[in-house]
């Protein structure tokens, strides 16, 4: 079993076809193909039932694809631990983050970082808390930045807190509200609104408030990025409550503080198992001591 044919299955798995697998890994579809009948030989069972129409993976398939991911994770982490003892870091970089991050300017750290360590591949996804948080427990992100109630727990992965805020209102042009500096939760609770998914480390922020107030609040619209959010609120359908550091720079909408505010933090958490040089790297940029 060698680790070409690992990266071959994998990539068939993630592409759902021998042709965009042999394109993504550079090499003719018919050597693919041999290499993954030489493995599926070896292993004594098919990992893919093929048709003229689709390509789906077996159980055998299902069992031996994440396992794959392990070993191909585990060669390159071996290999950047290896240059990273000769001074050069190297290997992969996967961040992740909210959509409300405002603690860092993460394109600049992120292009920093780039020029710092051209050798490392980045990628960037962007998420609510909850799933940002399941990745790095599980070895799918290296670094996530998060938002979440400032007495939340985290489990299986380490944190820093990079910043502390509060939540505020914002309605459109023209609303009841649009002109004052700051109102009660008691007078927000009588309006509809637009935020984030029930269950989100972003939605229970202000769940938590409204219900240490005694109130509840009438949610019609649930989305799950900050962009969507101020659209519907500057289409008139409801109100939202957002980081104060990103409502500033919502165009078109008023900012209006709450009282009581509710509040969150900001963290950038790591994996608690070790970060690779990448990430340690990378969060040595931000002032953050992983190691």
């Amino acid at each position: 079993m060698e680790l070409q044919q690992m990266r071959y299955v994998v990539a068939v798995a993630e592409t759902g076809g021998f042709t965009r697998a042999a394109e993504r890994c550079h090499v003719v579809q018919s050597a693919l193909s041999h290499q993954i009948a030489r493995l599926e030989k070896e292993l004594g069972a098919r990992l893919f039932d093929r048709t003229s129409r689709s390509v789906r993976l077996t159980a055998a398939g299902e069992a031996f694809v994440p396992v794959a991911r392990q070993a191909l994770e585990a060669a390159e982490r071996a290999r950047a631990e290896v240059a990273a003892a000769t001074g050069e870091v190297r290997g992969r970089l996967a961040v992740g983050a909210i959509s409300t991050v405002a603690a860092v300017d993460l394109a600049r750290e992120l292009g920093d970082f780039r020029s710092r360590c051209p050798q490392v591949r980045i990628s960037l996804q962007m998420e609510m808390s909850d799933p940002l948080l399941a990745k790095v427990r599980e070895g799918t992100l290296d670094v996530a930045f998060v938002g979440l109630a400032p007495g939340a727990r985290t489990t299986g992965v380490r944190e820093k807190e990079l910043a502390r805020g509060e939540l505020v209102a914002v309605v459109p042009p023209g609303h009841p509200l649009a002109g004052r500096e700051w109102t009660t939760l008691a007078r927000l609770a009588r309006e509809t609104f637009v935020d984030f998914t029930a269950g989100s480390a972003a939605r229970r922020q202000r769940d938590d408030a409204f219900r240490a107030a005694g109130l509840t609040a009438e949610v019609a619209f649930e989305v799950t990025t900050v962009e969507f959010l101020a659209k519907l609120v500057r289409a008139g359908l409801g109100v939202g409550m957002v980081p104060e550091a990103i409502a500033s720079e919502l165009p078109g909408l008023h900012l209006v503080r709450a009282r009581p505010a509710p509040e969150r933090t900001e963290r950038v958490v790591w994996s608690s198992l070790g970060p690779s040089p990448a990430a340690v790297a990378f969060l040595a940029g931000l002032g953050v001591a992983a190691e």
